[in-house]
């Protein structure tokens, strides 16, 4: 399975709030054996999501979009996927009556827009806030405050899976210039994919479908370059 994570939210692109969305939902999604193949964040701008989620809407099984839910006037997250499938917005009788019974929220307290979805769509309810997620085809919409995002995710992870991934990991004093034999050679003989990080040192990254390879071309890795652990 091949997803795109979309996360939405002027304060992220400024830099004033750390998009830690993006990386859990990609570790959480690794667990189940999905590629995450795209990550991109957005303005609050319905243009821009309505293009991006109708580009990759086409292009992956399925999107994640996080961010800008709720009823205050920067909150356009929903406006936007629902152009993009040329929608509108409707309010949601279930997640109105949701919110009554497991939020004790009249209809009459929550602020006009808060349960606008567009039409047709699924409701995500929020055990962890207010504001309502929904699934429209293929495209998971999700609050960006993190515990809702987290607690709505883990409701719909059995929707998301694919081959089991393994990964193992070295870490050599070796400067990453030096290594590129050694790439070429592990991934050659075993099959690997391969990926090097530099910092103070370099860790070596490998992955594979089968864990017993994985195992394997770490070992020779080990008994090839110079280890920060050694």
């Amino acid at each position: 399975m091949r997803v795109a994570i979309v996360t939405v939210g002027d304060e992220l692109l400024a830099g004033e709030t750390v998009n830690s969305n993006a990386a859990w939902l990609g570790a959480r999604l690794a667990d189940r054996g999905v590629a995450t193949e795209r990550v991109v964040t957005l303005p609050d701008r319905i243009a821009d999501i309505a293009r991006v989620v109708n580009e990759y809407h086409a292009e992956y099984d399925a999107v994640l979009v996080t961010g800008g839910l709720g009823p205050t006037h920067d909150d356009l997250t929903m406006d936007g996927v629902a152009a993009a499938f040329g929608r509108g917005l409707e309010e949601s009788e279930e997640a109105i009556a949701w919110l009554a019974d497991h939020g004790g929220y009249a209809a009459d307290d929550l602020a006009a827009g808060t349960a606008h979805l567009p039409a047709d769509a699924r409701v995500l309810h929020n055990e962890a806030g207010v504001a309502p997620g929904c699934v429209v085809e293929s495209v998971y919409v999700l609050p960006g405050v993190p515990e809702e995002m987290k607690a709505m995710f883990e409701g719909i992870a059995e929707e998301f899976s694919g081959e089991a991934r393994y990964v193992e990991s070295v870490v050599t004093t070796e400067p990453e210039s030096a290594l590129l034999d050694r790439f070429e050679r592990v991934q050659r003989e075993f099959d690997v994919k391969v990926g090097s990080y530099p910092n103070e040192n370099v860790r070596i990254r490998v992955e594979s479908a089968d864990e017993e390879v994985v195992e394997r071309a770490i070992a020779w890795l080990r008994e090839r370059v110079d280890l920060a652990d050694a």
